[in-house]
């Protein structure tokens, strides 16, 4: 029998939901973007919100219809050793490696450090951060009430100092929309579609779906129908959030350029825009709501990376790993995020075709029976063309560990695929795997227990 869900429930998780993924760069992407977009406002827009809300509502989709548990289960419908290598790749990447610590940084240098002496910048950073991830231990060590802590009082504090900023700056505009430039002129909804990648959503909505189906479960909601429609339902509503302020904080970029000028970076922009209005207290209600939005997002992702980790090693306790994870983020910011980013951005471009057409096979599972020769295909083949994916944006941080062979692969893909010179080469290459998997004969090829179970249910 399926279990009735209310709607508050449905507000309450979503609020969740919404408050772990919109973090800092959820707030500087789309204000540059509406810089660079101008008088191509709309469909720099639409382009932006495919990528960065359709991808990673497919993701939440991906956990809660699949009938998997999180990723790690997910993943291992490919093979079991891809699943735990591939887990484990994504977690590292956007939790103690780059974004975690990120989440601390960018509050500090666009809040903080623009009225700092140069000298005592470095010591600052280090009180702020320790301060950050000591807040960040402390509400991640329970995570039984992280819709509590993030939906209930970071999410609605966070939307109240932003909703400050913005209701102004529709009241009494800063000036007319600028003429597009860059990219955005000749291609606004390409340019706007590959940035709202930056926002790294659908790796996310990936991590996050362990701790949204706990979540769910810890309000006795244990059917897997119920656990589905109260995932998509959840899910809905905090895409719908995300897309409104998206396009209220672009139209704010978008009308800004007159009145402040364009900068090489949204923390600038947004920055000019809260001084151009509240003056000195303008800062501060910027620092307010970055900090805010960091926080959600750090405690977040500490507690989806300790559940993980806890699951693959459970003689480890989940509280030694939020401590863990705390500690190694903390250090990571003060003295290595630099290169950590460097070598992060390769990792990311390596892991987001990957990450992508899992989550499309995880929605349409069912429709061939969930079966392994069809992941594996899909996500093999799409392998060969990320890896080179990551070659190329590591060339570009270290361009002496160019080599010729793989030059010479790069050419080839280039040549043949369609849709590579936009960073979408994998769609062919991953389209002729899943159905070369599906015709693959194999009788010795079992789903997987998860798969069984799900089958029995449906």
């Amino acid at each position: 029998m399926q279990q009735r869900t209310s709607i508050s429930t449905y507000i309450m998780i979503g609020t969740m939901l919404f408050g772990l993924f919109f973090g800092a760069g959820n707030l500087i992407f789309p204000i540059q973007l509406g810089q660079l977009a101008g008088t191509s406002f709309w469909p720099a827009l639409i382009g932006f919100l495919v990528t960065a809300i359709g991808l990673p509502f497919m993701g939440i989709l991906a956990i809660g219809l699949s009938g998997s548990s999180g990723l790690h289960d997910l993943a291992s419908r490919v093979h079991p050793l891809f699943g735990t290598g591939f887990a484990l790749l994504l977690y590292l990447t956007i939790g103690p490696f780059f974004a975690i610590p990120r989440t601390a940084t960018v509050p500090f240098v666009v809040g903080f450090e623009p009225f700092l002496d140069q000298g005592s910048a470095t010591i600052w950073l280090g009180v702020f951060t320790f301060i950050f991830f000591a807040a960040a231990y402390y509400f991640s060590l329970n995570s039984a009430k992280v819709m509590d802590i993030v939906g209930k009082y970071l999410t609605p504090t966070f939307l109240l100092f932003l909703s400050i900023l913005i209701v102004t700056a529709i009241i009494k505009p800063m000036g007319s929309f600028g003429a597009p430039t860059g990219a955005y002129e000749a291609m606004p909804f390409m340019t706007g579609f590959k940035e709202g990648y930056n926002t790294m959503d659908a790796l996310g909505a990936l991590a996050f779906g362990i701790v949204v189906i706990h979540a769910i479960r810890r309000l006795g909601i244990t059917d897997s129908k119920a656990i589905a429609s109260t995932t998509w339902k959840s899910g809905l509503f905090a895409m719908s959030l995300m897309a409104l302020i998206y396009g209220l904080i672009t139209y704010m970029g978008a009308s800004s350029t007159s009145a402040v000028g364009q900068f090489e970076n949204g923390g600038l922009t947004f920055a000019a825009v809260s001084q151009f209005y509240f003056g000195s207290y303008g800062s501060i209600l910027l620092a307010l709501i970055i900090i805010l939005a960091c926080l959600k997002t750090c405690i977040g992702l500490i507690i989806a990376c300790s559940e993980f980790f806890h699951t693959i090693y459970p003689k480890v306790s989940y509280k030694t790993f939020v401590l863990v994870l705390s500690l190694f983020s903390f250090i990571v910011a003060n003295v290595g995020l630099t290169n950590i980013i460097e070598y992060a951005v390769p990792v990311l471009m390596f892991l987001y075709p990957l990450a992508i057409v899992l989550i499309l096979l995880g929605l349409s599972s069912k429709m061939f029976n969930h079966k392994r020769t069809v992941y594996a295909g899909a996500m093999g083949l799409t392998f060969f063309v990320s890896i080179i994916d990551g070659y190329n944006a590591l060339v570009g941080t270290i361009p002496s560990i160019a080599t010729e062979w793989l030059e010479s692969v790069n050419n080839l893909y280039a040549t043949y695929l369609p849709f590579y010179d936009i960073g979408l080469g994998w769609i062919l290459p991953a389209v002729i795997g899943g159905l070369v998997g599906y015709f693959w004969k194999n009788h010795h090829v079992q789903p997987s227990k998860t798969m069984q179970t799900e089958t029995i249910q449906s």
